[in-house]
């Protein structure tokens, strides 16, 4: 009676133990499974980043370009270097985001009043660099649908069962997606007027 009643105790005992390696097990797969998502999100906003800052080395030239034809367009162009220099100095995502929403609309007033004046369209250097602007915004579309979507699958594991115990205990934290506010302005195309 003794033996039966000893192996029935280490019975349970070693099922208690697999149950407790199961969890544990389950408990670290989660917890991996979120690192590598919120790393996935964080390289993701890097190639954001790279994009952003090839565009911001690429303004000062527009300007200077679009000075020496429209110099009287002093206002617009003044905004211009602000929210660059705004968009440069941010720091957090959500300034950062708030500071190349607002450079995006800037440069795209500059390239809709750029459009009124003929003889800057026919110099050689504006439609380069408008078209290397336009090159560069093209692939900060690309990579922003990338995080966007990194981002949509971090913050669904985080909503879902073992992911929500998981990062509550860890406090991790949903992220937001990269959205400029607006919808993209096809630079790349001349505007038409109709008179």
């Amino acid at each position: 009676m003794l033996v039966m009643l000893l192996s029935v105790v280490i019975g349970l005992v070693v099922f208690a133990l697999l149950a407790l390696l199961i969890v544990w097990k389950g408990y670290t797969r989660t917890v991996n499974t979120l690192v590598a998502l919120d790393q996935r999100c964080e390289t993701a906003f890097a190639d954001i980043d790279v994009y952003l800052k090839h565009r911001h080395n690429l303004i000062p030239g527009l300007v200077e370009v679009v000075k020496g034809v429209a110099g009287h367009e002093k206002t617009l162009v003044l905004g211009i270097a602000e929210a660059r220099a705004d968009a440069l100095a941010a720091m957090a995502p959500s300034a950062k985001l708030k500071a190349e929403r607002d450079l995006s609309n800037k440069v795209t007033t500059l390239l809709a009043t750029a459009e009124t004046y003929p003889e800057l369209r026919a110099i050689p250097e504006f439609a380069q660099l408008r078209g290397q602007l336009v090159e560069c915004e093209n692939h900060i579309t690309a990579s922003r649908r990338f995080f966007n979507l990194a981002i949509e699958e971090y913050n669904v594991s985080l909503r879902q069962w073992p992911g929500s115990y998981v990062a509550t205990k860890r406090r991790m934290s949903s992220r937001q997606p990269y959205d400029l506010g607006i919808e993209r302005v096809l630079v790349d195309e001349p505007l038409a007027f109709a008179f």
